[in-house]
This record gives C-alpha cells, sequence and structure tokens, in this order.
C-alpha cells in the first residue's frame, strides 16, 4: 500500500517532463514542428506565431500560440510537455508588460506586433581612456 499518494503521482510526472524545450515567455516569436496524425502516417507540420499566455506549472502547464494565417487569427493550445510537439526554437524575444496578450485579438497589422526586447549587454564595465 502507498503511503503518500502525492509523492507517487509527483514521481510519475517527473518522468514525463521534457527537458529538451527552451526557456520561453509571453510575448516571445516561437518556431515549432507539430505532429499530424494523417491516417496510418504522421506528419511534422510547422506552427510559427506569438505566444500570448502561459498557464499551470509542473506537468500540467500550457501555453497558447497566437498567428494570423490568410487574414484570420489562428490560436491553439499546447501542453508544454506534449508529445505532438517534435521541436520548438525560440525565434525572437519579445519586451511586454502583461502575463497575458489576449488584447492582440482585436488588434491588426501593425498595432498587432509586440516590441522586441534588446540584447543585453555583456557584464563587462567600460573602458575610460584618460
Amino acid at each position: 500500500m502507498v503511503k503518500n499518494i502525492g509523492v507517487l503521482l509527483k514521481s510519475l510526472d517527473a518522468k514525463q517532463l521534457r527537458k529538451d524545450m527552451p526557456e520561453f515567455n509571453v510575448g516571445d516569436s516561437v518556431k515549432m514542428m507539430v505532429k499530424v496524425q494523417e491516417g496510418d502516417k504522421v506528419r511534422l507540420h510547422p506552427f510559427e506565431g506569438t505566444v500570448i499566455s502561459k498557464t499551470g506549472r509542473g506537468f500540467h502547464a500550457t501555453f497558447t500560440v497566437r498567428k494570423v494565417s490568410f487574414g484570420e487569427g489562428v490560436e491553439r493550445i499546447f501542453p508544454i510537455h506534449s508529445p505532438v510537439i517534435e521541436s520548438m526554437k525560440v525565434t525572437s524575444r519579445g519586451e511586454v508588460n502583461k502575463a497575458k496578450l489576449y488584447y492582440l485579438r482585436t488588434r491588426v497589422g501593425k498595432g498587432s506586433r509586440v516590441k522586441k526586447a534588446q540584447e543585453q549587454q555583456s557584464n563587462e564595465a567600460p573602458v575610460v581612456k584618460e
């Protein structure tokens, strides 16, 4: 008999966590290859868009990616540790002040863009010539 079910559930979840996912935040643009089942074949389908939300933690964490395809907004919700995601790459970092970017749903054209984050400077002290 198991004494603590919580410990058992955490150990089962830890086995299924993915270690190959890059660090990303809300506002980042990501490019993913998603497995799609077509009949008896599995093919890879690219999905590229902006992360508009992240929710949950641990094995149950999810994120929402939004893209505009042929003038129509498309959003997909992915579990972070899903085996459906073959690979994921962060193409650009976004600088946002909100945890959820649902306001992008009402924006059109240039207004729907997220400001790009500047690359961090090196930690070296500036050289002063005397």
